[in-house]
């Protein structure tokens, strides 16, 4: 019974795999979190919390298929899930405002599946690039200040005007 409790703990966490799968783990969990601070920073919807859960669950998603040994054709179709997935969430953080002819949250939909683009990324393995993606997530979203100066907007009025 124990031996089988064991198995079912460890599987897919050969004795090699188990420090990569924690550096894996703990880097999209880190990295998700640097650009959720941004957005908790910002006042944004979506912050901290829930860039570091969906960074780390993506990342979860491509670690545990790949320990069990999946093909990369059915990690392509997790991954493409993954996708998905993300835009329907994303989705749900747009608000269009008929009045004002304003749509928000598209910048916070955005940095929500760059999130998941790192955790998949980790996930794979590829924590140079993931590390390059949130540097480069970073410096995108710090142009908001730039955005609204070239728009004549005040800061955090957010939103894309038609």
């Amino acid at each position: 019974m124990m031996d089988a409790l064991w198995q079912e703990l460890t599987f897919g966490l050969r004795d090699s795999r188990l420090p990569h799968v924690i550096i894996r783990l703990v880097a999209a969990t880190l990295l998700g979190g640097i650009v959720g601070i941004q957005r908790q920073t910002t006042r944004k919807p979506a912050g901290l919390r829930t860039h570091m859960l969906v960074s780390l669950a993506t990342a979860a998603f491509v670690i545990s298929c790949s320990g069990a040994g999946m093909s990369a054709d059915g990690l392509s179709r997790v991954i493409q899930g993954i996708v998905t997935g993300i835009g329907f969430i994303g989705a749900g953080s747009i608000l269009k405002l008929s009045e004002q002819h304003e749509i928000r949250g598209l910048t916070t939909a955005a940095s929500v599946w760059m999130t998941a683009a790192i955790g998949v990324t980790v996930g794979l393995g590829s924590l140079g690039i993931a590390l390059m993606l949130t540097v480069l997530a970073l410096i995108i979203l710090a142009l908001e200040r730039f955005e609204h100066r070239v728009q004549g907007k005040p800061e955090g009025s957010g939103g894309l005007t038609k």
